[in-house]
């Protein structure tokens, strides 16, 4: 008698699948979903994922960026490409406009970083968003790590470390009050390798900056920061044009690049299967505040 072989998924269609799971999870459990997208590597792919979650109908719940005001040009220009392209609802919540209207105070660094969450929860507040899917992985940072695929916050927008819900056998409770929501992690289990396989697998475009290209750059602290608007060079510090690419879009005030030769998906595959320090650790000035810095943002309702 011959033998069936046995059925094999392969790693990545079992990310896939698990992420598509939670999608519709949501889509059945919730009345107001959102998908924050930015336009960086995470969120395109989360949104590569609701496409296959729902198709062949539209993606059925709108996406929302919290726009700071310190974008890079190409990242705003993919945005809106891509909202375009797939007929999508985009909310744009603008730091920039909370400044204007005395919502919020800019601070005397000229960052944003931390004044997006006030901004974000006004958001929520509005549309009456009770999930909103965000880009986050557990590899990317210690407080990534203590959160669970569903992240409860409560009232306030605030995330309560001690206060997990448990998901045994990947079943998930989206139980919650008026004014309290859910923010929910598709890419939980996914690695930084794990996006650029995806990437590559489904010949995903991306801005850019996430491939190598040539920059004006100044040096600080060990890392490479763009020139241009936000940041001005200071006394002492020399611009170079170096060979650079981004690993992780933030704010342009914020955000590093790293040096690179790495102009293809397959050769940024190789650089980041070599590499031992996370994109975050790397690239992200806001992260160096200090060891808690993005658990303190988290509990104020940061994603």
């Amino acid at each position: 008698m011959s033998q069936t072989k046995p059925y094999r998924v392969s790693h990545l269609d079992a990310l896939e699948a698990e992420s598509i799971f939670v999608m519709r999870e949501v889509m059945a459990e919730f009345e107001r979903p959102v998908l924050l997208f930015s336009g960086g590597k995470d969120s395109i792919v989360m949104l590569r994922l609701a496409e296959k979650a729902f198709a062949p109908a539209r993606v059925p719940f709108p996406v929302m960026h919290v726009d700071t005001g310190h974008n890079f040009p190409e990242v705003l220009e993919y945005r809106d490409s891509r909202v375009a392209e797939l007929g999508l609802n985009l909310v744009i919540a603008s730091v920039q406009e909370a400044i204007d209207s005395g919502t919020v105070r800019e601070l005397p660094d000229g960052t944003r970083n931390r004044i997006q969450t006030p901004v974000l929860l006004a958001a929520v507040e509005k549309y009456r968003f009770d999930a909103l899917f965000g880009g986050a992985r557990r590899d990317e940072e210690k407080a990534r790590a203590k959160e669970r695929m569903f992240s409860f916050r409560d009232e306030f927008g605030q995330w309560d470390p001690k206060n997990q819900r448990p998901e045994l056998w990947s079943l998930y409770n989206g139980r919650h009050h008026p004014g309290e929501s859910i923010r929910v992690f598709p890419l939980s289990n996914w690695t930084e390798l794990d996006v650029w396989h995806y990437i590559a697998k489904e010949q995903i475009p991306l801005p850019s900056i996430y491939y190598a290209h040539e920059r004006e750059v100044v040096e600080r602290a060990g890392m490479f920061y763009a020139v241009n608007e936000f940041i001005v060079p200071k006394a002492g510090e020399t611009v170079e044009t170096r060979m650079v690419r981004y690993r992780t879009v933030g704010d342009a005030s914020q955000t590093a690049a790293v040096l690179s030769e790495a102009d293809t998906v397959d050769k940024v595959i190789d650089e980041v299967a070599a590499t031992r320090i996370t994109e975050r650790g790397a690239t992200r000035g806001d992260d160096k505040v200090s060891e808690a810095a993005m658990e303190d943002r988290k509990r104020e309702g940061y994603f």
